[in-house]
């Protein structure tokens, strides 16, 4: 829910737990409690897609038998699969740009054991127009951070247990070359399409391909997405790694972003959704500012981590049983 700054001083003072997201200059003016926030001042609410820096959006989490919170740098983040709650949900947020979104975005896919904990969250971000500082914060302490992960431990009540999923509208064309890339990167020069070692930017330009088009990989009928950020010098930037020994392709090009959006929403079937949070290239690309997505609402992030780092999709919990 989007709610003013009175209003989300008053649930933290009744001791709720919250997850909140909002511009830095409304959570630098919260109260310690039970909560965990991001930067951003892009929203999907019941209103519909908004950009306000005057309202933060809060999520209850009345569903949780007991939390803890605390707070990871790039050498640590992993222990999240060591202390997290044996039926729960790890719920965290990482600052845009910092080294430990880097280290938890490159090496993620590679621990076996965050498959077996529910996890989920988002990269904060800041007002595109005027990029300023992007944070993340503990609320048990009011600190925030730039270069740190904060994360909240959300014990589930027996009988119950947190499902993971996400929406993306991006498949691709299976007669398209097949891209594969030496390194886990965040950035590349060459690639290797269909076995000939190429320059990844001469190529994007010589195929006249959108790059509003993530890369897509297929893991076992699921599509990973890779968003580009930057195609300048020779150089391809991305917002999610790319990694070595995948096969990749170019998503087939959606005509009808919004209309195929909507679409694949209404044939999640998604119930009552504890989480969401919606990319910011389907924010812009998909012109969601004003336009509904039922039943999600939630922050529009600069990723989105549904076991690992992932691009232009939107992700959800749902809590079953």
């Amino acid at each position: 829910m989007l709610i003013t700054l009175e209003d989300t001083i008053r649930l933290i003072e009744e001791g709720k737990i919250l997850h909140i997201a909002a511009d830095g200059s409304l959570l630098e003016k919260l109260p310690k409690g039970k909560w965990i926030g991001g930067t951003t001042p892009y929203f999907m609410s019941e209103e519909g897609g908004i950009f306000t820096k005057d309202r933060l959006f809060v999520n209850e989490i009345d569903y949780a038998e007991d939390i803890r919170i605390a707070t990871y740098g790039k050498y640590n983040i992993f222990q999240i699969v060591e202390e997290c709650y044996d039926n729960g949900l790890t719920m965290l947020i990482m600052p845009y740009g910092s080294e430990v979104a880097a280290k938890y975005s490159k090496e993620a896919p590679e621990v076996e054991e965050l498959l077996m904990h529910p996890t989920i969250g988002w990269i904060a971000g800041a007002d595109l127009e005027a990029m300023g500082s992007i944070k993340v914060y503990d609320g048990t302490t009011c600190n925030s951070y730039t270069d740190k992960a904060v994360v909240m431990y959300i014990k589930i009540p027996g009988g119950k247990s947190a499902m993971i999923n996400m929406v993306n509208i991006f498949t691709d064309d299976k007669t398209d070359p097949i891209i594969r890339f030496n390194d886990n990167d965040l950035s590349v020069t060459d690639c290797v399409v269909n076995g000939q070692k190429v320059n990844f930017a001469e190529y994007i330009e010589k195929k006249g391909i959108d790059t509003k088009m993530p890369l897509v990989a297929d893991y076992n009928g699921s599509y990973i997405n890779t968003s580009i950020k930057s195609v300048e010098n020779g150089t391809v930037g991305f917002y999610a790694p790319v990694f070595r020994n995948i096969d990749y392709r170019f998503a087939t090009k959606v005509d009808d972003y919004s209309g195929q959006f909507k679409e694949r929403i209404a044939a999640m079937e998604a119930k009552d959704p504890v989480f969401s949070c919606n990319c910011i290239l389907n924010y812009m690309y998909g012109n969601l500012n004003g336009q509904k997505i039922p039943p999600f609402t939630g922050p529009v992030t600069f990723g989105e981590v549904a076991y690992q780092l992932i691009n232009q999709t939107l992700v959800y919990c749902e809590i079953i049983g």
